[in-house]
């Protein structure tokens, strides 16, 4: 260290292929074509290889470090923190700067661009001319924007990072550094000041700031696990040094008033106060020291002279430093960010300094989490709270019509041989489809996909297993003392409770198996009735011969069909309503409106980066538009209502007029018309839940997928932890202190081949998407079970601690949710510095 001043150093990087990780990120995640933003990715990567390779102190890389900034913020709205690049960057001041810091994180590097705009504009102030007024005042405007800067690291970037920041770029340190710079700013004006021959008491002011902004950031520094003892100790001498130095101005100032017994006393202060920075001579370089001597030497002189001439002159009681007045401050910085890093987004445009923003045809990402979000809303609140009240109310209406045995009572008296048309047309309906073959072969499908999903879940708990055994054999070899970390359950937790998830979603949905397979068995006889020839169901359904209908039970029957009519197109009427709320549901295109309101916070929030949150009001007002759809459930329950009382009037009516008709035969072909009818009924209920089974299988493919690949490296990750503590705990000579410092070497050995090896496996996303609904449908046919799934939310997934019970239909589906060692500055010494006038 060869000045009076200290520079910031750069943090370090290396080349990544960002523009690929962007190109694969839109293929994956976006509906847009990732040709169409090649010009994009060429611009964002070759803005970055200039921001990166500023390494020296020159104007010119002020602009190429804002303009990538600038890019970097505006992305961020339309991409995710993390966008699929490792970017790895090496400290700048700390113990651990031979080791990177590797985040997959936009925000890590924009935080690393903004600390080397920081340290640029150190550099420039460290090396600016400072012998003349000029050069003093552009080198605290220097400094001012590198404090300027770090404070807009602290408090807008490195909160949003959502991640832990390096250790020299933590709250403490960049407080430390946002002070070092703002003291050195003032000791620039301080420095003007005295070369423009100001006032005694005006620099006295400006010194007592300096000597405050240097204390503040020792503090903070002492804090600091980054910032290394030299600087501390520079701090401590360069806090007394203006210290001293106030009491010397202020000195002269009582001379110049005639307080001799102040001036005195100043004099004393400022003598105790130079000697106590010069306790600091063997940390701090020789320019600071020489600077305190010079300062010491003229002091004594001054002192003597003082005292002198106060003993014998004016014998004037020299006042206790208690008693002394504190010095104002004359504070004459700031921390003001500079314009290109807090407006450097409203710097993008055709016409703007830093160029057209990149990506401006991409959809933000958000906006296609909002669209998720509000996907997931409206099929819920449809399909839930719309169609679900639909159909449980038809099928209460026939479970009615069953427990009345109708239409099979009315179908026995009005046609007493042969088969009803209706129910030669289903038979023929089941005929077509095969039935029997379809339902066989959906159920082999469905327990294929079953099948394997199993065995990729079993296989990811087999890992679990074998790792806690290997832990437990390792903790009975060493002892649970030597042994010293995490038992197996709780290092991983989060996959033990994953598995245990998974299995209750197995367990729930196999339960729901189970149930269709004791359907299909209970109906099969009557599926295989209805799929043979006609002549087999006729033998089935007795006929009723030589029944006489009476005036009053044919007046009843027709009144009963009437009824039947009056339920056969309530039913059509209502299917068309549910298929008209689907449709409604299907074309509710929110992207046009997503994208209006997102050109509108752009152009009045500029800085502010697009989240789904930020739809809410938009969600509210679309899902209105459903209101009247949940009105109408009102009318339709009153409407149905009103036809069961009237179906169960005219029934008993009918049954009135045709006791003793025959009964006994026509109950027999009553039974056999119903349990042909009750047959055509649960065979497309069964078809439904099966259906609804593949899809759930299907879907949980995906996710035990990505648990057994989570559980593979976080099991290796534990092993290689186990092989390592495990050669720690055989070097039984070694000092514990150097086996963790050994653990740590080897874990920045690590670090460094993941960064010179980008393409090596990386961890698999340690949750769900969202949680997993045991598949539901089929339990009774009015209310099957269901597991009810969380929406996403715009902050993220969130995972239901189990299973709840809902009304469920086989056409909502089931929904799984859509994501060193301590730098030495160095330069050169400014002219200024000698022979310096305190």
């Amino acid at each position: 260290m060869t000045s009076n001043i200290i520079e910031i150093p750069f943090r370090r990087t290396q080349s990544v292929n960002l523009s690929a990780a962007i190109k694969n990120y839109i293929e994956s995640k976006f509906d847009q074509q990732p040709a169409s933003f090649t010009d994009d990715c060429r611009t964002i990567e070759q803005l970055r290889e200039d921001a990166i390779h500023v390494v020296e102190p020159h104007k010119s890389g002020v602009e190429r470090l804002t303009a990538y900034a600038a890019q970097l913020r505006y992305m961020s709205s339309k991409f995710p923190l993390e966008l699929g690049v490792d970017f790895a960057w090496w400290p700048a001041i700390g113990y651990h700067s031979d080791s990177p810091v590797v985040q997959n994180n936009i925000r890590f590097e924009l935080a690393n661009i903004l600390f080397n705009l920081a340290a640029l504009y150190s550099q420039l102030a460290f090396a600016n001319n400072r012998t003349t007024a000029e050069g003093l005042k552009q080198a605290a405007q220097y400094e001012m924007a590198a404090a300027g800067t770090l404070k807009f690291l602290r408090i807008e970037i490195i909160p949003d990072m959502r991640s832990t920041p390096p250790e020299d770029m933590d709250e403490v340190t960049l407080r430390s550094l946002e002070e070092l710079c703002l003291a050195q700013a003032q000791e620039c004006f301080w420095n003007k000041a005295v070369k423009d021959s100001m006032k005694d008491g005006t620099i006295a002011r400006l010194a007592a700031c300096v000597s405050d902004y240097y204390a503040t950031a020792g503090d903070f520094a002492i804090k600091s696990d980054a910032i290394s003892t030299e600087w501390i100790h520079h701090f401590t001498a360069k806090h007394h040094h203006f210290a001293a130095a106030a009491q010397y101005r202020q000195s002269l100032d009582c001379l110049q008033k005639r307080k001799y017994g102040e001036e005195v006393a100043r004099l004393k202060d400022c003598l105790n106060c130079v000697n106590e920075g010069l306790k600091e001579r063997k940390w701090i370089n020789r320019v600071v020291e020489g600077d305190m001597n010079s300062l010491k030497s003229r002091v004594t002189e001054e002192l003597k002279r003082a005292e002198k001439d106060n003993d014998m002159i004016y014998l004037i009681p020299v006042p206790a430093k208690s008693e002394l007045s504190k010095l104002d401050r004359a504070n004459m910085v700031a921390a003001k960010p500079p314009k290109e890093v807090v407006d450097g987004i409203s710097m993008l445009g055709p016409k703007g300094q830093f160029g057209t923003p990149l990506f401006e045809r991409l959809v933000p990402y958000a906006v296609h989490q909002a669209a998720t979000v509000y996907a997931e809303r409206r099929d819920r609140l449809v399909n839930q709270s719309i169609i679900a009240d639909l159909e449980a109310m038809t099928t209460k209406l026939r479970d009615m019509l069953s427990s009345l045995n109708l239409p099979g009572s009315l179908q026995a008296l009005e046609k007493p041989l042969g088969l009803p048309p209706s129910l030669v047309s289903k038979a023929e309906e089941l005929r077509q489809q095969d039935a029997l073959y379809r339902l066989k072969r959906s159920v082999e499908d469905t327990t294929k996909i079953k099948t394997s999903d199993l065995a990729i879940y079993q296989e990811g708990v087999g890992l679990l297993d074998s790792e806690k055994a290997e832990d437990d054999q390792y903790r009975s070899k060493y002892g649970t003392d030597r042994w010293s970390r995490q038992p197996s359950q709780q290092a991983l937790a989060k996959w033990y409770k994953q598995s245990a998830d998974l299995q209750g979603y197995f367990n729930s949905a196999g339960s729901s198996d189970n149930l269709v397979q004791t359907k299909i068995r209970e109906n099969e006889h009557i599926l295989i009735l209805l799929t043979g020839p006609d002549r087999d169901i006729e033998r089935y359904v007795p006929s009723s011969r030589g029944i006489t209908i009476s005036p009053a039970l044919e007046t009843s029957s027709s009144r009963l069909r009437g009824v039947l009519n009056d339920v056969s197109r309530l039913e059509t009427k209502r299917r068309r309503k549910i298929e008209a709320i689907r449709s409604k549901a299907k074309s509710d295109d929110i992207h046009p409106a997503l994208l209006a309101e997102t050109a509108r916070l752009e152009r009045e929030h500029p800085m502010q980066p697009i989240s789904a949150s930020q739809f809410e009001h938009l969600f509210e007002e679309r899902l209105e538009d459903y209101e009247v759809d949940r009105q109408m459930l009102g009318t339709e329950q009153e409407e149905q209502d009103q036809l069961i009382a009237r179906i169960q009037e005219a029934n008993k009516s009918f049954l009135n007029a045709r006791r003793g008709e025959n009964e006994q035969v026509t109950k027999d072909r009553e039974r056999a018309l119903q349990e042909l009818e009750n047959g055509y009924m649960r065979y497309k209920e069964i078809v439904s839940n099966l259906e609804t089974g593949r899809k759930f299988y299907n879907d949980l493919a995906g996710h035990v997928t990505r648990f057994r690949e989570g559980v593979r490296a976080a099991v290796n990750q534990r092993r290689q932890e186990a092989s390592e503590l495990e050669a720690e705990l055989g070097m039984g000579g070694m000092h514990l202190q150097e086996r963790r410092e050994l653990r740590s070497q080897r874990k920045r050995e690590t670090n460094v081949q993941q960064v010179q090896n980008p393409q090596a496996p990386t961890e698999v996303p340690d949750a769900l998407p969202a949680p997993i609904p045991a598949r539901a449908g089929a339990g009774s046919l009015s209310t099957p079970p269901v597991i009810a799934a969380s929406a996403q939310t715009p902050s993220g997934p969130t995972m239901n601690a189990g299973p709840r019970n809902a009304v469920w239909s086989p056409e909502m589906g089931i929904r799984f949710g859509g994501p060193p060692m301590g730098a030495q500055p160095n330069g050169q010494a400014s002219g200024f510095t000698q022979g310096r006038q305190w």
